[in-house]
């Protein structure tokens, strides 16, 4: 993801688009304490970047606008896109909560070749979180990441067969896994600046002076790294969404809007990812921050909108009072698989998801998330502070 932290806080507060942001920590007038996690693109522009001092980057950049983390936010936004990566390939390896590494070797035949693949998932992630990825496609985890950074931000850089060292030979040698700064100083003294410099440079003397380190980092200057994509996918144990207003609200409708809002947004992701839930949670927090869960077990597993808003409308409505609220959200647990299991009688164990489910599905799918809504949800859709839930492990 490009300036990831950055570009979450760019999305969902627009008066701070082509603003130098960072994120990490207050600067107190210079005198703060604490590095820069993320800076935006803009900030970048006047040397700011991740792990500086934030009393640094405020010399660099005293005007920029500098934002404490919302790693709650972060995470969410983080499980929406893995669980985008993984509808391409079921061979996901996050790395960091921003970047995973994904073999789709298998997956060619459903979706075309790597690079139809990186630009198909490139697709998905605009449409539905609103932010811009770089992808690196390769014959191996070293190059992609490397392509990755090449190009950054909304990069797509591929590196074909065969042409590996060639794509590596000119790129500085910092470029490499294991090249810090102190190294770059040593391989300096060696007369080595990039990576082409250092795969032509006589093995024998890299040993001498690294030992079996610089056997591996010669390795993968010539673009040779073996190492296999290891697939994490953990068990999913709840899914949903929730919504923070920005001011308490007593207003029902506008409260059952948000629900109706929520349990499509709930609903469609259990779609996308072949689930059906059993239990359905209600989050419900007041305006003096008293959080109360309600839940309601199904006797049937479900997925379709309505049947979640049914579900969440009638907790809220044993745990409303009529005061003012400020959070409300809805989750969904107790998975099976989203696929009609006959009885003895031949009738389905749920039903399929409606018709109008899934034509919304569609033509999201094809012209991004807001390409169709609800008439009762004109003009009151909550269009911030609402965070997505992945499944959880």
């Amino acid at each position: 993801m490009d300036a990831f932290y950055a570009a979450v806080e760019q999305r969902d507060r627009p008066e701070l688009v082509g603003k130098p942001v960072i994120v990490g920590a207050l600067p107190d007038g210079g005198r703060g304490r604490g590095v820069v996690s993320t800076a935006s693109y803009e900030a970048r522009r006047f040397g700011v970047g991740s792990a500086m001092p934030i009393s640094k980057a405020y010399r660099l950049c005293p005007h920029g606008v500098y934002l404490l983390p919302d790693m709650e936010k972060y995470v969410a936004v983080s499980h929406e896109v893995m669980g985008i990566l993984r509808r391409f390939t079921d061979v996901v390896e996050p790395i960091s909560i921003d970047e995973a590494f994904l073999d789709v070797t298998q997956s060619r035949r459903a979706f075309g070749d790597g690079e139809a693949i990186a630009r198909g998932l490139k697709a998905a992630i605009r449409a539905e979180t609103r932010l811009t990825a770089s992808v690196g496609v390769a014959s191996c985890k070293l190059l992609a990441k490397v392509a990755s950074d090449i190009r950054k931000p909304d990069g797509l850089v591929v590196v074909p067969a065969g042409q590996e060292a060639a794509f590596l030979a000119p790129l500085p040698v910092r470029r490499l896994w294991g090249v810090g700064p102190k190294m770059e100083e040593e391989l300096a003294k060696l007369g080595v600046a990039t990576i082409g410099d250092l795969a032509a440079l006589p093995e024998a003397r890299l040993q001498k002076r690294f030992g079996t380190h610089g056997h591996d980092l010669q390795r993968l200057a010539r673009g040779e790294d073996d190492r296999t994509v290891l697939a994490t996918s953990p068990e999913a144990k709840s899914l949903g969404a929730e919504h923070t207003y920005d001011r308490d609200t007593a207003d029902l409708e506008r409260l059952r809007a948000t629900l109706r809002e929520l349990a499509d947004t709930v609903a469609r992701r259990l779609r996308a990812h072949g689930l059906r839930g059993r239990t359905v949670t209600l989050k419900y927090r007041d305006e003096a921050f008293r959080t109360v869960t309600r839940a309601h077990t199904e006797a049937r597993p479900i997925d379709e909108s309505n049947a979640l808003f049914e579900a969440a409308w009638r907790l809220f409505e044993g745990v409303h009072d009529g005061g003012k609220v400020r959070l409300v959200g809805i989750y969904t647990s107790h998975f099976g698989e989203a696929r009609a299991q006959l009885d003895l009688f031949g009738e389905a164990e749920a039903s399929r998801p409606s018709r109008a489910d899934s034509l919304r599905d569609e033509l999201r799918r094809r012209f991004g998330p807001e390409a169709v809504t609800r008439a009762s949800l004109l003009g009151r859709r909550e269009r911030r502070n609402t965070s997505d839930r992945m499944p959880e492990d």
